[in-house]
């Protein structure tokens, strides 16, 4: 008995019980051996009786995917105890598929006894709800562990979409010419190889640009030009190109961002073929990326508006599919980038051609690329300075294409911005010298209020216009950046800090009465992570705006370690997942509007255990700016 009592010592978590309850359950366990190699547990099928506590062999845990591969598999030997996730967790279902190798022999305790140790012994029980919550960051085997759902209307293409990679596809070959090259020889070669798309290479034979049939027909028919001028004078920017290792739903987002028709792909780093966008969408017949399209080709406010309501369809389905987060935000942020854009060409038909180069950006959420279906309008207007004599004219055009602007995304489903931030605030509708004015003003008389109201400037992303405009901001920025900025970070850091992650002493989840339920403010449980982000973003001088490109780009630089990297990715979009999820159920079956207030009755229990890994996570990381920034001034 004084080997059991010895060896339960040290296995986890028998080691947190007093000597005298080991003993009581050494009486209880009872010894089992497997002769031969046998599975004992299918995943999500077996029910579990008990724990088990390996004291010889080994037992052997993983997945089996749709194709009936292995999929995380992990080894356990002496010492570890098995299934305890499974029966407080999965309803007494192990999650797994287990093998117990020959010779393995277990020391098994009953559930019901081991339940009775989960309720006597708090620091017992929160070591297996802590380890599943560690486990569920992990977003391969929270897709695993996630139950199926039925498929619905089709929106989506297949599964492979997100799964299949571009060198399954078959490129064309590149077809180019020198730079040198007369534009009736480029449109006879163009004619000779059936091609709508030609590349064009400078005298190192580095590619530099593309002519298209429709380069040809608005650059040189529509305009007259003598056809005997070399190409260099018409040729189409910019060039863009995604390693074949990629998958085929980044190409296509890609594509859509950056406003291209034609990709290079590269393999081994060497432009191996190019592949156009109707191809990729044509072998993704019904797919959210067809309807980006549709969205493009709408002609209509009211047609925008009927996109529009069908995108927390999508929303619930991309998510029920498993479809990570951060890619669904993408989609959200493509369909209503292209909504913004039409919505602008639409106006500027309406009143005529702006009487100065201009920048329409989006702020915010919507700047960071992050939208949710609860969305405002955070946007603004920067417009090239003019002599004072046009000054006014153009002030005037502006503030009255804002407010038509506004006014029509308002009616498509873009409600305007209760806090004013919008282009149709006289406020937030200014030349390029008065926009650095008001950065030059937020950053140097740092005052608490004035860094909280506006830090979402400083998440500006251009949508339409003249991009060298908020280009030359941005460089006006990175100058003041290098100058000490001590009292404005200590206050961007103090944001970070304004609300704590709603978790009590007990590692309950803290919540408001909202109605007649008792709930929590997602919104809010996710602004550390992003406020934190920009700090360190802006204090590195990167100038991205997605709070996860930011946080790859502070791994590169060695501000977060690896595991810091993964920590906060993790923590973020699955908070971003849930609050997808909920805001589309409400949308699409209860036909109410979208909030960000969640009921953690309503989760499961796995849920639950996830969203306090993940509130630790964010408590981790504020502890850390604090240390960092609150305490550089005031140490």
């Amino acid at each position: 008995m004084n080997d059991q009592l010895e060896f339960l010592k040290t296995v986890k978590p028998f080691d947190v019980l007093p000597d005298d309850v080991l003993l009581e359950v050494i009486d209880l366990l009872e010894d089992v051996y497997y002769s031969k190699e046998k599975v004992i547990y299918l995943q999500d099928e077996s029910k579990m009786k008990g724990i088990e506590i390996l004291v010889d062999g080994e037992f052997e845990a993983f997945f089996y995917d749709s194709g009936q591969n292995k999929r995380l598999i992990e080894k356990y030997g002496r010492g570890f105890c098995f299934g305890g996730i499974s029966v407080l967790l999965n309803k007494k279902k192990s999650l797994r598929t287990v093998i117990a190798k020959k010779g393995t022999r277990v020391l098994f305790l009953h559930r019901n006894h081991f339940k009775a140790l989960c309720q006597a012994y708090e620091d017992f029980f929160h070591y297996f709800t802590a380890e599943f919550g560690r486990l569920m960051l992990n977003d391969e085997y929270a897709h695993f562990v996630k139950p199926n759902t039925t498929r619905e209307e089709n929106f989506i293409a297949s599964d492979q979409m997100y799964s299949r990679k571009i060198e399954t596809i078959d490129p064309r070959e590149v077809i180019s010419c020198d730079s040198q090259t007369p534009i009736y020889e480029v449109a006879r070669i163009m004619g000779e190889q059936k091609i709508s798309c030609l590349f064009v290479k400078d005298q190192e034979e580095k590619i530099i640009g593309f002519v298209t049939d429709i380069t040809l027909r608005d650059k040189v028919i529509a305009k007259l030009l003598d056809i005997n001028l070399p190409i260099l004078e018409v040729i189409d920017n910019p060039i863009v190109s995604i390693d074949d290792q990629a998958f085929v739903y980044e190409a296509i987002l890609l594509m859509f961002q950056n406003k291209i028709r034609y990709l290079l792909i590269e393999k081994n780093g060497e432009v191996s073929g190019v592949i156009s966008r109707n191809r990729l969408l044509s072998e993704q017949a019904q797919s959210p990326f067809v309807f980006i399209q549709s969205v493009k080709l709408a002609l209509t406010v009211d047609e925008l508006r009927q996109k529009w309501q069908k995108v927390p369809e999508i929303v619930f389905q991309l998510l029920n599919r498993g479809v990570k987060s951060e890619i669904v935000n993408q989609v959200i942020t493509t369909v209503s980038d292209a909504i913004a854009f039409k919505v602008i060409e639409t106006v500027i038909e309406e009143m005529g051609e702006p009487p100065a180069k201009f920048v329409f950006m989006v702020l915010g959420s919507e700047g960071r690329q992050e939208q949710t279906l609860k969305t405002d309008q955070d946007n603004a207007i920067i417009y090239e300075d003019k002599a004072n004599e046009h000054r006014e004219e153009v002030r005037e055009y502006f503030l009255k294409f804002s407010e038509k602007v506004s006014g029509h995304l308002d009616y498509i489903g873009f409600s305007f911005c209760t806090g004013g931030f919008m282009a149709k605030n006289p406020k937030w509708t200014h030349s390029l010298s008065h926009w650095k004015r008001n950065y030059e003003s937020w950053m140097d008389q740092s005052l608490p209020e004035t860094v909280m109201n506006f830090s979402i400037f400083f998440d500006c992303r251009y949508i339409y216009g003249d991009e060298t405009i908020l280009e030359e901001l941005k460089d006006f920025l990175y100058e003041k950046l290098d100058k000490p900025l001590d009292r404005f970070f200590y206050h961007m850091a103090n944001i970070a800090l304004q609300f704590e992650p709603p978790l009590t002493f007990f590692r309950n989840i803290r919540t408001f009465t909202q109605g007649s339920q008792q709930v929590f403010n997602i919104k809010k449980t996710m602004a550390p992570i992003v406020d934190l982000v920009r700090v360190y973003a802006l204090k590195n001088k990167i100038f991205k705006t997605n709070t996860g490109e930011r946080i790859e780009a502070l791994r590169e630089i060695g501000i977060f370690t690896e595991k810091q990297f993964h920590e906060l990715m993790q923590a973020y979009y699955y908070l971003m997942g849930m609050r997808l999820k909920k805001q589309a159920t409400q949308i699409r079956n209860d036909k109410a509007e979208p909030n960000n207030f969640i009921d953690p009755k309503s989760l499961t229990k796995i849920e639950q255990v996830t969203l306090k890994e993940v509130f630790k996570v964010i408590k981790d990381f504020q502890l850390k700016i604090k240390i960092e920034f609150t305490n550089s001034i005031f140490g």
